[in-house]
């Protein structure tokens, strides 16, 4: 798509990127071989009966976090794909990155301190290509930053 063309339409879904960096890194790599993702909203809802609502129910929603489930093969040398990766055996901080989410419209949303946690890295049958598969979990609010 151009660059000052306003993005309408239908998209293939690999126009989504994804990068990583580690935390407060200067620049961010993209993940190579990654073949699909999955996002959860996961919404904290209050709710409540006040009598002048006549037994309705009222509802704010109070909390929000988001997991990106991401799954793909294990690529030896990628600077991301070794990121997450190395993240397999990590605590704590030590299992956070800088993850940017780009949408095929131009729209970022960045999450700092996301938190890793690998699922499955380079196993699997003797004739299967290692996969790596991981969650990131967001880790306080994300910035949206929109195309300009």
């Amino acid at each position: 798509m151009p660059d000052n063309t306003p993005f309408t339409g239908f998209y293939p879904v690999y126009e989504n990127q994804f990068k990583v960096a580690a935390p407060g890194g200067a620049t961010k790599s993209t993940i190579a071989e990654m073949e699909s993702f999955g996002v959860a909203f996961n919404n904290g809802i209050q709710e409540w009966s006040p009598f002048e609502a006549e037994g309705w129910l009222k509802r704010m929603v109070t909390a929000k976090n988001v997991v990106i489930t991401v799954k793909g093969k294990r690529s030896v040398g990628d600077t991301g794909n070794d990121l997450i990766a190395g993240k397999a055996f990590a605590n704590g901080t030590s299992a956070q990155v800088d993850f940017d989410w780009t949408f095929p419209d131009g729209t970022v949303v960045s999450f700092a301190n996301a938190v890793v946690n690998v699922t499955a890295c380079g196993s699997g049958d003797s004739t299967n290509v290692g996969p790596l598969e991981f969650e990131i979990l967001s880790n306080g609010k994300p910035t949206v930053t929109l195309p300009s």
